[in-house]
């Protein structure tokens, strides 16, 4: 039975009805309650209410490492249970300076404790290329997925600028460094050969770029999709407006890595029909928030108010 039909309160069209587990499309991976992860009873209460919409689950910050083995096998066998992948997070890159032995036997530690992924922070690693592909080989070698993850890092004369402006102003665009177009080129060109060597997945911390949703940077994301594709491609979105801009932007099939606390959230974007009509409503309801803005700072905004255009004027009236 499909999703949609199990979950009446929630609305697909025919050809955007959520797949059943494992999904190789809009996979939703969750980060580890963290501290609370030793209260197992929580992830028990995830797993049972939102079990459907989770598909895999990582353990933030190393947090395994500081765990018994025993405690981290029930874990993982309680996500196994739902269905649920469990991935090690950002852990590899402080073993790997003790040598490529460590990180073997590393590897195969993950793989009796019962974990399903290995993520390799390529930023941490500060490794050359070609070590960073035999990781990815030993890693699929043993049978577990592998997931580099990189960071699309940029200065802050790169990002659009949003509403810190006074209302109404024209900022010139400020013009975009070479260097930093050429990094992006860099980033893709590895992540493409890491799929090469065998990688499952690439996860694309892009926080720098998607951190506010209203400066996002859509042709550094559009351009990382277009090479790597939507599949093989998931971007951590660091709080719900990023969510529900990749979702308006690349609809349900996006891979995205979220809190646990923004699950159910996610699953609420990838099932609602973002048409014409909800963008003009989210427009109006903005536009209801500035005009409460305005009114809260009305001797700053005074001078510039008589700036704004006709429509504008209109749109802000009770």
């Amino acid at each position: 039975m499909s999703l949609s039909l199990y979950y009446q309160w929630k609305h697909f069209d025919e050809d955007e009805d959520r797949p059943e587990k494992p999904r190789k499309f809009g996979v939703t991976e969750m980060r580890s309650p963290q501290y609370t992860l030793m209260n197992q009873n929580l992830l028990q209460d995830i797993f049972e209410s939102m079990g459907q919409f989770v598909d895999g689950l990582k353990f933030s910050g190393g947090s395994h490492s500081l765990m018994p083995k025993s405690f981290i096998k029930e874990v993982i066998n309680k996500a196994h249970q739902h269905d649920v992948y469990v991935s090690t997070g950002e852990w590899a890159e402080h073993l790997i300076r003790n040598g490529p032995s460590a990180f073997k036997e590393y590897v195969e530690d993950c793989k009796q404790v019962g974990f399903d992924t290995i993520e390799l922070n390529v930023g941490s690693l500060e490794i050359p290329e070609e070590t960073l592909l035999r990781y990815v080989r030993i890693i699929k070698d043993v049978g577990l997925k592998a997931k580099p993850q990189f960071a699309v890092k940029v200065n802050k004369s790169d990002i659009p600028t949003g509403r810190d402006r006074a209302f109404g102003a024209y900022i010139p665009p400020a013009p975009r460094s070479t260097e930093f177009v050429e990094d992006v080129d860099l980033l893709i060109r590895r992540a493409e050969r890491c799929l090469e060597a065998g990688a499952d997945m690439i996860m694309i911390d892009a926080d720098d770029v998607c951190q506010h949703a209203d400066s996002v940077r859509a042709d550094i994301i559009a351009k990382v999709i277009g090479r790597l594709g939507l599949e093989k491609t998931m971007f951590e979105a660091s709080n719900a407006r990023t969510s529900e801009w990749f979702v308006r932007q690349y609809g349900s099939k996006v891979n995205l890595f979220v809190d646990h606390s923004q699950v159910m959230d996610l699953e609420c974007l990838r099932g609602r029909n973002l048409d014409k009509e909800e963008i003009i409503s989210d427009m109006v309801s903005r536009a209801q928030k500035d005009k409460q803005y305005i009114e809260q700072n009305r001797l700053l905004y005074k001078w510039s108010i008589p700036s704004l255009p006709l429509n504008v004027l209109q749109s802000l009236r009770v």
